[in-house]
């Protein structure tokens, strides 16, 4: 998986654990998926800041990482 990929499945399991009005669903396995969405968010910081270091050093902008993240925050006006 990419780091993309894990802040995504982060948003998806946490989505999942939530009722309409946001509120957090307490039931059985909560506890579970509330830990492998932390696994995929913590995955995905650590991809970000591993391209970060590169990104700031070059200056290079259309880097398919880049894109990705961007792509994933929302953030992609390509």
């Amino acid at each position: 998986m990419t780091g993309p990929e894990h802040y995504r499945e982060a948003e998806r399991l946490l989505v999942g654990c939530k009722t309409q009005d946001g509120a957090l669903l307490i039931e059985e396995g909560t506890a579970e998926v509330l830990a492998a969405a932390q696994v995929h968010a913590t995955l995905a910081l650590a991809a970000a800041t591993a391209l970060l270091s590169p990104v700031a050093a070059g200056g290079y902008d259309d880097d398919r990482d880049l894109r990705a993240w961007r792509a994933a925050a929302g953030k992609d006006h390509r």
